[in-house]
């Protein structure tokens, strides 16, 4: 966890009317969270310091076992590069992998005096709904995110930079983008955390200034 996150909690817990933003990017065997498996699961919590600029945090990240009777559509698992079967990938059960990602969202919240996690995604419904599919799968009864608000980067990306497109969108925001390294939810995950950031930040300067402007006497 952040160093700083105790000492600023104060500003992260009103910033987002008491949401705490966690970026969430999953790869799964497919579009339908109720029968496709959830195959990995990456989370970044964002952290504010006592200016009121956001940072990501250490992504937490899981490969997960498809559940007993999942699909695994063979187009997917080729954009994304998974091999569901591969013993060296250390999956973890759907339940141990949520328990794996939801431990340290908790702590924060805790932290920060936040009353539950946003799930932050590019596109952010399909991750927030094979989240909620795990979830109500393994009668997880400690899920920390708020069940259907979301903070979505596509729309985001597309009033800041004119780009929904993740790849288009995180360049534009002045980072590198590398094609192979795509469609991992790590790198997802952590880009996506990036881009979150650049744009609430970009935001909070844009207010300082206009602040500059009005208390100068600007018209």
């Amino acid at each position: 966890m952040h160093k700083q996150l105790e000492n600023y909690a104060a500003h992260i817990s009103t910033r987002f009317r008491g949401f705490l933003p966690v970026v969430v990017d999953v790869e799964t065997g497919g579009f339908d969270a109720r029968h496709d498996a959830l195959l990995e699961i990456a989370a970044v919590i964002i952290s504010m310091d006592g200016s009121g600029v956001v940072t990501p945090e250490p992504v937490v990240s899981a490969q997960v076992e498809a559940f007993p009777g999942s699909h695994l559509d063979p187009k997917s698992l080729e954009v994304n590069g998974i091999d569901p079967d591969q013993p060296l990938r250390g999956a973890l059960p759907e339940r141990e992998a949520l328990d794996l990602i939801f431990k340290p969202v908790r702590a924060a919240i805790r932290a920060t005096g936040c009353q539950r996690a946003i799930l932050v995604g590019h596109n952010a419904h399909f991750d927030l709904g094979f989240l909620n599919a795990a979830v109500q799968r393994t009668g997880h009864k400690r899920n920390p995110f708020h069940p259907f608000s979301c903070f979505d980067t596509a729309t985001l990306g597309g009033l800041a930079y004119g780009q929904t497109v993740l790849s288009r969108a995180v360049q534009a925001a002045g980072f590198e983008w590398d094609a192979n390294a795509a469609h991992s939810a790590v790198y997802d995950t952590e880009h996506t955390a990036a881009l979150f950031c650049a744009i609430v930040n970009r935001w909070h300067r844009l207010e300082q200034l206009e602040r500059e402007r009005v208390g100068a006497g600007i018209d």
